[in-house]
């Protein structure tokens, strides 16, 4: 059988007002309700459930509501819209609102039949938001029907995180320990990346030859790489790491048809030949492109985003060539980094141990390198692993003296390298930081560590260490405990940053019940997964509070310098123990210093050993030099590795013949000796080579700075999406007029102005029942005030004044069901009717919220989809319908804001509204005139956003559905002067 109703008709079914949907067959129809999303469609079938047309009812003459409810009923329409007819169909459905400057990449990417993007924008920029944004597109419009994440098994939780609460995608983790319980539910020959079309796999997982092929013949059409940088080879010393991802990825590449999104802050690290092969895997033709030519540079632009904070703290303003500040933006990154560096002097008795350990070092040194080069690099690697946890702490001292080394193990001089560089130094080149925060082991048990009489000492010294815990002989704990009393002063939540997990457990215990009754300590190290690290940062914020006088402390380590973001929870950083690596410091001072943060200024101290040997050297060549050239360039530079290597290793020869003179007794001269006077040459090398690299990034910024799309396109594109979503102030205004009408008690922030706090327990049964699953029954019930603020970056349990966050999303659906349903108790903020009196109109004008649906046919690489979407429009006339003299689009808008300045008698109001909604059907050819021209605007917009890609644009419609509904009429009356009666 047929079916009478065609796609974007109106039909009654199971007690309530659908919209008929393309893909409806003739037994069956595919319906979602009216103003509801996607996620609520329903398949009826008309042979065994009713189903009869429906017509939009008309508004009541006799419900009029104030001024305000045109403006509430309009609001709560759009927020409720997530499907919008618009060239993003996404926007309106995802529970982000993206900057301006995140919608570049969206274009850059829908230009393209097959979207291949590097988006290389600096650390806190929000890389996760734009690969978002495209990946969610694509499967919007129908371009990808299944998406891969490709990242760190660290960050692969936080990815799944973010999917879900920001674009409404719920991705399986595809982990080591995840697999086999996922393949356990396969079906016979199934593989499961068939079975879950979203999926957050880990890199270093799927790119064994077991899994890597299985993933390859099933992957999916849009595939995102994080920190890809960390997946390209550069050159033959490239580890087999590195060269595995590599080889994985130009395996998903080489499918053409294949989207492909990489993102990393470090498309360099100083490195061509790595450069060029991450452009090789966007376009192969890319890896050769002489990226010095304009044509070189055009070639590349389509597919590069490469912008520093500078370049969007500031966006569409006149300074990008528009004709004013209408739609700028500004992004609150923090303004600055407040460096200072604070030193401590050893304790005698630390002296002493530093002084043993060292001579003890430098003897299993040179006698090592009297047994062959493998015996030499085992006592190397050793050596270094027991100055860094000696100046790290006394536990960690302790704990590497009675470890055996990892080296030990080695067959080779090269093998023991590799077992001993990631634990001890701090390559940029390392694979991953998991692991990498244990206490290194120190022990070899070789003859030339001096054997049996070798362990004792390692025992002796490993006794002695654990006799110096505490703030009375470990004057760092002390030096720590006195910085962190004035940040806490000053009202700061600082991360305390350690090398190794003793020093952090030791730390984090001795620091407990020091800092105060309501500041709370927790740790967070490597022997946590990365699930149980987010749960236990979160239970440091609960455990705080909403108190001001609370406050949080995290001692951590390197585990969390990499992907995780606490900006909401902390504003300062201490670096405890120097990181051998600057680029480990800048990603430590990045999980605070991004978008979202609230101060102005992140602090960061950084403690050193003034007497140790290792860290004023340390701080001086490789820390402060990172910082200058941060400063000059506004992005960080990552330090050569080979160079720095040069430096800590002429750092660690110099210590240890200064222990090898110690032992022998003799003075003086140290510091003309030539292994010193090493480090000043291995320095010199290390400034040249780095300054080289910043002037090549320099250069690169200027090369590949963001002109594939002009910043008049965006703003094009940014007003048509607040046209149909809404702006900020919108939202903000709908939220506050609402809550106060519904009986909400609302209190603005004195110091974040645009913030306020709202007590929901006296609105609405019917709106407490809405809020209690977004905010929680105890905040809804109790009267727990909830915070409401101005940025899309909140924390849990707060309110983003944003059209897609999902208090907002409740109130709107209150305000917009009960201005719908005259029958609907308590009060209704919205009504669908009004005559207000006011001296905004000289005559008497008539304002509309009306209604449009949409026929979209949007072809693809996979085929054209049929869509309906919807709108909703202000239009405005003076006079009476039948000679309607119809006012612009801006002063419509502004009778929104129109005030009631005189009393208007109920029953002049209603033989008002009744004359005129008994002659609105006059205006109806206006109506689907209107409608016609917003079709065509909505057409041109989509032909623009795609106009790149030829094949895409042809077979694009866009057309109006008959029969527009008036949700709304609104007459607007001129005040009486002063002594008149209504």
């Amino acid at each position: 059988m047929s079916t009478p109703f065609s796609a974007g008709t109106l039909v009654s079914a199971r007690g309530r007002d659908w919209v008929v949907l393309p893909e409806s067959a003739a037994d069956m129809l595919v319906l979602r309700p009216l103003g509801g999303a996607d996620d609520d469609v329903a398949a009826v079938f008309p042979a065994f459930e009713r189903v009869t047309g429906a017509r939009f009812v008309d508004p009541s003459p006799a419900d009029l509501g104030d001024a305000q409810a045109a403006g509430l009923l309009r609001s709560a329409l759009r927020i409720g819209f997530r499907s919008g007819a618009g060239p993003f169909r996404s926007l309106a459905g995802i529970a982000v609102e993206p900057r301006a400057y995140q919608l570049v990449p969206l274009m850059m990417a829908l230009r393209q039949k097959t979207v291949r993007m590097l988006i290389s924008d600096d650390v806190g920029i929000g890389k996760t938001v734009e690969a978002g944004l495209i990946a969610t597109e694509l499967l919007a419009q129908g371009s990808a029907r299944r998406l891969a994440v490709l990242c760190s098994p660290a960050l692969a939780e936080q990815w799944q995180g973010e999917l879900r609460s920001k674009f409404g995608i719920d991705a399986e983790l595809v982990l080591a320990s995840t697999v086999s319980r996922l393949e356990r539910s396969l079906d016979l020959g199934q593989s499961l990346f068939d079975r879950h079309p979203y999926v957050i796999v880990s890199t270093d997982f799927i790119k064994s030859t077991r899994h890597r092929d299985d993933f390859v013949r099933h992957c999916p059409d849009v595939v995102i790489v994080d920190e890809a940088h960390t997946c390209v080879a550069a050159d033959d010393n490239t580890s087999a790491q590195n060269q595995l991802r590599f080889e994985l990825l130009q395996r998903v590449a080489a499918d053409a048809e294949r989207h492909l999104l990489l993102v990393t802050a470090t498309p360099h690290s100083g490195k061509e030949g790595a450069f060029r092969n991450l452009l090789g895997l966007v376009k192969p033709e890319l890896a050769a492109v002489d990226l010095g030519s304009d044509a070189g540079r055009r070639a590349l632009a389509p597919y590069f985003v490469h912008r520093k904070r500078a370049d969007v703290r500031q966006y569409l303003t006149r300074d990008d060539g528009l004709a004013d500040d209408s739609l700028a933006e500004t992004t609150s990154f923090p303004a600055d980094r407040h460096f200072k560096d604070e030193t401590y002097r050893l304790s005698p008795a630390y002296r002493a141990l530093l002084d043993d350990a060292i001579a003890y070092a430098s003897e299993r040194v040179t006698a090592a390198d009297r047994q062959g080069r493998r015996e030499a690099r085992i006592a190397w690697w050793s050596a270094i692993a027991l100055l860094r946890s000696l100046v790290s702490s006394p536990r960690a001292a302790a704990q590497t003296l009675r470890t055996r080394s990892a080296t030990v193990a080695a067959h080779s001089a090269e093998e023991a390298d590799r077992l001993g560089a990631p634990l001890t130094s701090d390559s940029s080149d390392n694979d991953a930081l998991e692991g990498l925060d244990v206490a290194p082991g120190a022990a070899t048990g070789d003859p030339a560590a001096g054997g049996d009489r070798g362990g004792a000492r390692l025992t002796e010294l490993a006794e002695q260490a654990a006799k110096l815990e505490g703030p009375t002989e470990d004057r760092k704990l002390a030096a720590l405990v006195t910085h962190l009393k004035a940040l806490l002063k000053d009202g700061y939540h600082p991360i305390v940053f350690c090398r190794y997990i003793p020093t952090a457990e030791y730390v984090a215990e001795h620091l407990d019940g020091k800092l105060g009754r309501k500041t709370v300590v927790h740790a967070v190290t490597g022997t946590l997964s990365p699930q149980q690290r987010i749960d236990r940062i979160e239970k440091l914020a609960e455990a705080a509070g909403d108190d001001p006088a609370a406050r949080r402390v995290l001692v951590a380590t390197d585990c969390l310098s990499e992907g995780v973001n606490l900006q909401h929870h902390f504003d300062a950083v201490v670096h405890y123990d120097l990181a051998w690596n600057p680029t480990r410091h800048d990603q430590r001072e990045g999980r605070v210093d991004r978008f979202g943060q609230k101060r102005t200024v992140v602090k960061v101290i950084t403690l050193y050993g003034g007497d140790n040997g290792i860290d004023g050297k340390v701080l001086d060549v490789l820390i402060k030099k990172h910082r200058q050239i941060r400063k000059d360039l506004g992005v960080s530079v990552s330090v050569p590795d080979e160079a720095s290597s040069g430096v800590t290793d002429a750092i660690v020869e110099w210590v240890l013949l200064r222990g090898k003179q110690a032992a022998r007794g003799e003075q003086g001269s140290l510091f003309d000796a030539d292994e010193y006077r090493a480090i000043d040459r291995k320095a010199a090398t290390l400034v040249a080579d780095w300054q080289s690299a910043a002037e090549r990034e320099k250069t690169s910024r200027s090369r590949f700075a963001q002109h594939a799309i002009r910043p008049e396109e965006v703003a094009r594109e940014v007003a048509a999406v607040r046209d149909t979503l809404g702006r900020a102030g919108e939202i903000r205004s709908f939220v506050r007029r609402s809550l106060r009408a519904l009986d909400g008690v609302l209190r603005d922030d004195p110091d974040r102005p645009g913030n306020f706090t709202a007590d929901v327990s006296g609105t609405p049964a019917g709106l407490r029942d809405a809020l209690a699953p977004v905010l929680g029954g105890d905040v809804v019930e109790l009267g727990r005030p909830v915070p409401f603020r101005a940025t899309a970056a909140v924390d849990r349990g707060e309110a983003a004044l944003v059209r897609t966050d999902p208090a907002v999303v409740a109130l709107a659906g209150y305000v917009l069901n009960a201005a719908l349903d005259e029958q609907a108790s308590g009060p209704r903020p919205a009504r669908r009717c009004g005559v207000i009196r006011t001296q905004a109109v000289t005559g008497r004008t008539t304002l509309l919220v009306v209604r449009y649906r949409f026929h979209l046919t949007l072809p693809s690489r996979t085929g054209t989809r049929q869509l309906v979407a919807e709108d909703a429009r202000l239009l405005a006339f003076v006079g009476a319908p039948i000679n309607a003299r119809w006012l612009p689009a801006d002063d419509a808008l502004a009778l929104l804001d129109a005030t009631a300045d005189a009393n208007t008698d109920p029953g002049f109001g209603e033989r008002t509204m009744k004359q005129i909604l008994t002659d609105l059907p006059a205006v109806a050819d206006h109506l689907k005139g209107y409608g016609e021209e917003l079709a065509a605007e909505l057409l041109a917009s989509h032909r623009r956003v795609r106009s790149a890609s030829g094949e895409i644009v042809r077979g694009l419609t866009v057309t109006a559905q008959d029969g527009a509904d008036v949700l709304g009429a609104y007459v607007y009356l001129p005040a009486p002067t002063a002594g008149a009666v209504a």
